[in-house]
């Protein structure tokens, strides 16, 4: 049968779908190329109509001022890194031995503990902001970067040990037999076998953990009455409520640095993203 005279070659498909994807990648980062902008705008150039794409005057002032004072920029970046670090390596040294329990022997209630570990995912956080800050209060750890540290393992612990579950149930048996064979016992065999075989789902847990804890707003917002102890979120909830109005070059410069190690973790472990979620998807 003759191909329709209309009909693209191999080459000129490829060009067209390259094409749109490249449309579609430029309406998606559109947000991310108009916040770094307007961070580096005046507070004039902002309101100008017509918007201008390109600032006329580059000034990194709003990065140079705001390293000072009850909100610096530099000292809300410490403190999210500080926070989100922190939630991500107790999440990972809780989670990873749970998760590898949990696949690999019986145990009673098994099934219950992962549905509640599934419905913590769909709670709001904020049921569970009143429990928390009577214990934390109990506990003498309010205002302490403890608080926020603490609420966020409670989202990133049951997702970590529902996706490193699937990654461990997807390793052969015969792994940890082998090892048991030549001699190592259940704890070296986890720590020498398994652990770097699913290193895959250890970074996607580790990944999102972090991401957990750096975006979210409303546990140090509770937690911490400090503003010098606050992470970049808190920090542009701040200037979004200033008593002057908004100053949106502030803010944007406050979203640049919130959205950077975000950029920067999606671009470099983009391969174990995609496939660490994925395998989730088709175990059980």
């Amino acid at each position: 049968m003759k191909s329709p005279a209309w009909r693209l070659s191999d080459q000129h498909r490829e060009w067209l779908l390259n094409g749109i994807a490249i449309a579609i990648c430029a309406v998606f980062l559109f947000p991310i190329y108009w916040l770094i902008v307007t961070s580096l705008k005046t507070e004039a150039e902002i309101f100008r109509t017509p918007p201008t794409l390109f600032p006329t005057a580059v000034q990194f002032k709003n990065y140079i001022v705001e390293s000072s004072g009850g909100f610096s920029i530099y000292r809300s970046f410490f403190n999210s890194m500080l926070i989100s670090l922190s939630t991500m390596v107790i999440s990972m040294a809780l989670s990873t031995p749970a998760a590898y329990g949990m696949a690999r022997y019986n145990m009673s209630f098994k099934k219950t503990m992962l549905l509640l570990f599934l419905v913590t995912q769909m709670m709001p956080p904020t049921l569970i902001l009143t429990p928390l800050f009577i214990i934390f209060k109990q506990a003498r750890v309010l205002n302490t970067y403890l608080a926020p540290i603490i609420a966020d393992c409670t989202i990133a612990i049951p997702f970590s040990v529902l996706t490193l579950r699937t990654y461990f149930l997807s390793i052969p048996k015969e792994l940890e037999e082998s090892a048991r064979i030549d001699g190592c016992n259940k704890f070296v065999a986890f720590m020498r076998i398994m652990i770097p075989v699913s290193y895959p789902g250890v970074i996607v847990s580790a990944a999102f953990s972090f991401l957990f804890a750096w975006g979210n707003l409303i546990y140090p917002l509770t937690y911490l009455t400090n503003q010098a102890m606050r992470p970049l979120t808190a920090g542009i909830y701040n200037f979004i409520i200033a008593e002057y109005g908004i100053s949106w070059n502030r803010v944007m410069a406050f979203g640049v640095l919130t959205v950077l190690p975000v950029i920067v973790i999606f671009i470099s472990l983009q391969k174990y993203l995609v496939g660490g979620l994925t395998t989730g998807t088709v175990k059980g």
